[in-house]
């Protein structure tokens, strides 16, 4: 592809280039991207780095001086854009695997591709354009949209909800049963039966090993466009609210509720029956003990506004220092006392 066909197929303009006609085969990061690569620059941080790039061009949001520069509105997202016009995952054929087992009672939608050793039980209803890769299973009952991907070893458990659009990839858990025990008078502990639902709506994507678990009773829900990086834990009765970014190893305890545009870095631990208000940001390894409010941005174990934890965890480094020189100070009245 020519730079300015792909230039005109992502409404860039073509800044510092002398030759428009070149060849561009693929994108690359900065660092790693040679003759024929165009790279991108999201972050202005990492603007000295295209000095040394031999990329033939990049995307971004000014032009660079000396480098052919595709001039972006949003460069990451025409970044992801570009990726697109030179690579698309394989997606198998339709049609359904001699080894596949479909319930008589299920209805599949047209174009569906069901691979080997799928099993789908009694009464699923699954919509177009679906792509069941090898050992996903969907359990009775479960109904799913339009155009969904689910990758090997991803399961979808009795009775849930799954919308258009939603992609697992491998090893996802949809609905496996909440962590719920009574306890009994001799210590022992009693299953308490999640006879609720998970209910994941449109255009949501949730990464390998990471699960949702059903409600005791009621539901659990994932909103539209919410995003769930790998190895997270969503508990019973969660809610997580619209275009959600949740990442890795975050785990949420029961009737944790999340609002529109939340954001929780990698390792947060959330306590259940508290309330992460719209927009609100949470740093990595933070532990959040009751409501965020709108809008504001928390860290720390346990957690509370960022700024002030950064000034007090610069003020954590410096305390064997300040406690010396309060034993100083304390040896020094002592002797003045003395007098």
């Amino acid at each position: 592809m020519k730079l300015k066909e792909l230039a005109a197929s992502l409404d860039c303009r073509v800044e510092e280039c002398p030759d428009a006609d070149v060849e561009i085969t693929g994108v690359r990061g900065i660092e790693d991207a040679g003759a024929g690569h165009v790279t991108f620059l999201a972050n202005p941080k990492y603007g000295p780095k295209l000095k040394a790039t031999k990329a033939t061009a990049v995307i971004a949001a000014k032009a660079v001086p000396g480098l052919a520069t595709l001039v972006s509105r949003n460069p990451y997202h025409d970044f992801a854009r570009a990726l697109e016009l030179f690579y698309q995952p394989p997606r198998p054929k339709p049609g359904i695997h001699a080894s596949a087992a479909i319930a008589a009672t299920a209805r599949i939608g047209e174009g569906a591709s069901i691979g080997p050793f799928v099993a789908v039980g009694e009464n699923v209803v699954i919509g177009r354009n679906v792509a069941l890769h090898p050992h996903v299973v969907i359990y009775e009952g479960a109904q799913i949209g339009d155009d969904f991907i689910a990758h090997s070893h991803a399961v979808v458990r009795e009775f849930c909800q799954i919308g258009n659009r939603v992609i697992l990839q491998n090893g996802v858990v949809v609905g496996g049963d909440g962590f719920g025990f009574a306890k009994q008078a001799d210590g022992t502990h009693y299953k308490i039966v999640q006879s609720g639902v998970t209910i994941v709506e449109d255009d949501v994507e949730v990464q390998s090993l990471t699960s949702v678990d059903r409600a005791s009773v009621g539901e659990t829900r994932v909103k539209r466009g919410a995003k769930i990086d790998s190895l997270v834990q969503i508990g019973h009765g969660c809610v997580v609210g619209e275009d959600n970014i949740i990442c890795a190893q975050t785990g949420l305890a029961g009737s944790s509720i999340l609002e529109k545009d939340v954001l929780l870095a990698g390792q947060v631990g959330i306590s259940g029956h508290l309330t992460i208000h719209e927009g609100a940001i949470v740093y990595a390894q933070s532990g959040i003990g009751g409501d965020v409010a709108p809008h504001t941005r928390v860290s720390g174990s346990p957690a509370f506004d960022a700024g002030e934890w950064l000034r007090a965890i610069t003020a954590f480094q410096k305390l064997p220092e300040m406690l010396r020189t309060l034993r100083e100070i304390s040896r020094e009245l002592k002797k003045h006392g003395e007098r």
